[in-house]
């Protein structure tokens, strides 16, 4: 498995599609209610078959470059996945999406994979720019972009339409300048 040790305790992966699927998806499936209000692909994984699928797909875009989807594992066990949705080559950015099953949050664990992905864009990708768009009404994602050191730029209107109607975000951005500044004070 390749992967990316964060901490102790926390490392991020590329996804095996066969290994992985049924507890991803077992993640998504007990928690369908909470996800359905941020996440609007959530309704397309009916089941594992779905994620297997899924993983398959994103790891065909990962070898084109088009996108890097990553499972996150915490003490050994599979907690959730974040992505660079969208690699954008030309412009050197990327915009980052996350989840965690409910048994996790509240930990610092996608405050930590955050940090551990934007290494990976920064590092590996040099990207310039990347972006995380949180709906207004996620209090725990807005809290991760503000924890990572993401400056907020401002509010996208009725940006995204989830199963209840389009819903207003927060766009963060954080630059690379900003995170070598912010891991030159931590050394």
């Amino acid at each position: 498995m390749m992967s990316y040790k964060i901490d102790s305790e926390i490392s991020l992966a590329v996804p095996r599609p066969r290994k992985d699927a049924e507890k991803l998806f077992q993640l998504i499936d007990n928690d369908r209610g909470f996800f359905r209000k941020f996440l609007p692909w959530v309704d397309a994984i009916e089941s594992y078959k779905n994620e297997e699928d899924f993983l398959s797909n994103v790891n065909i875009n990962f070898g084109k470059e088009l996108s890097l989807n990553l499972v996150i594992w915490y003490q050994q066990e599979i907690v959730g996945m974040i992505s660079f949705n969208h690699l954008n080559k030309l412009n050197n950015l990327a915009d980052i999406g996350y989840w965690l099953g409910k048994d996790y949050r509240g930990k610092g664990i996608t405050t930590k994979a955050v940090k551990g992905i934007c290494n990976i864009g920064f590092s590996d990708y040099d990207l310039n720019r990347i972006v995380i768009r949180a709906a207004i009404d996620n209090a725990a994602s807005n809290a991760v972009a503000k924890k990572n050191g993401f400056k907020r730029e401002g509010v996208l209107r009725k940006n995204e339409k989830l199963c209840d109607g389009y819903h207003d975000e927060n766009i963060y951005s954080l630059l690379q300048s900003e995170w070598r500044e912010i891991n030159v004070r931590k050394n």
